[in-house]
């Protein structure tokens, strides 16, 4: 449910033309985070951004391709991508925490902006909500590259003194 402060999805800064971005997703539910991704192509697209796609096994492994693009040194920014859909396990629990705690590593880590798309979800309808799609209420894709651009360039101006 958005909240006060939510971010303007059709903002576009000129000074986020160029930036390279790499979006990292993740390969299960394949149609939410189809629509996750596409939410954050069409910011990028709007702002010409650059974008590089890389697909990880589960949103587990996220923060390990998330941390090798930022070792790279070729990205501006990265945008993670996935769901985690709660089960009858502590399974859950455990990717959650694992991916939430990596991808803050790698921001922290690398210094470099990463938007959380990562849906944590009680059930499937509750992530298609959230996922951009055509009857969703909310663009969560969307919002990750929105943040992340706009980290990165506070992150450039910062550097420039």
């Amino acid at each position: 449910m958005r909240g006060q402060g939510s971010l303007d999805l059709g903002e576009v800064d000129s000074a986020w033309s160029g930036m390279r971005v790499a979006v990292v997703s993740a390969s299960w539910h394949t149609q939410v985070v189809d629509g996750l991704r596409a939410g954050a192509t069409r910011v990028a697209d709007r702002a010409g951004v650059v974008c590089t796609e890389f697909v990880a096994p589960g949103s587990f492994e996220l923060p390990v391709l998330a941390h090798h693009a930022a070792a790279s040194g070729r990205f501006d920014a990265i945008v993670a991508l996935g769901v985690v859909i709660r089960g009858g396990t502590p399974h859950f629990d455990y990717v959650c925490s694992a991916a939430t705690d990596g991808l803050t590593r790698v921001a922290l880590d690398h210094g470099i902006a990463v938007g959380f798309g990562l849906l944590t979800c009680d059930t499937e309808e509750q992530a298609r909500d959230r996922a951009g799609l055509e009857a969703s209420r909310e663009d969560k894709g969307a919002e990750a590259m929105v943040s992340a651009l706009r980290a990165a360039r506070t992150i450039r101006d910062i550097q420039a003194g």
